[in-house]
């Protein structure tokens, strides 16, 4: 009884110590490709303020490379989106949706941005084609909270 018990500790340890390896995380086969990469929530602001603005976006789970990068096209004219920025996010190949959110630093207070996203594989570019229409925010001027 001692042995099964022991027998039975030893692999609920090595379970454990392989699948919090990221070694063992890099082994999982990457999900099938969707057929089409879908908006399913957004693309809105979390903020927007010219210390930090965050875009953010739901879509199903594209499947495939399971490293990938969040996009946003965004400028101040919504026919010249020519300033691009773009956040990594590593999939959950067992999830259904993915959650995308772009960091943008630095923008101009109390000006409207004009955006789209999409989101591609990390390393080689490839878009996963689900380009938004175009979108707009304002920017407010970013002031720290005073204490009480």
């Amino acid at each position: 009884m001692n042995k099964l018990l022991l027998r039975l500790a030893i692999t609920a340890v090595a379970g454990g110590l392989l699948s919090s390896n990221a070694l063992f995380a890099q082994l999982v086969p990457p999900a099938p490709k969707a057929k089409r990469v879908q908006i399913t929530e957004g693309p809105a602001p979390e903020r927007a303020d010219d210390y930090l603005t965050i875009i953010s976006w739901t879509t199903n789970n594209p499947g495939g490379s399971p490293d990938r990068l969040g996009v946003v096209r965004y400028g101040t004219d919504p026919k010249n989106l020519n300033q691009i920025a773009k956040s990594p996010i590593r999939l959950n190949q067992a999830h259904p949706s993915t959650l995308f959110r772009v960091r943008i630093p630095g923008l101009k207070a109390n000006t409207t941005y004009y955006y789209t996203v999409d989101s591609e594989e990390e390393g080689n570019g490839k878009s996963d084609g689900l380009k938004s229409p175009v979108r707009q925010f304002t920017t407010r001027k970013f002031t720290m909270p005073t204490a009480r």
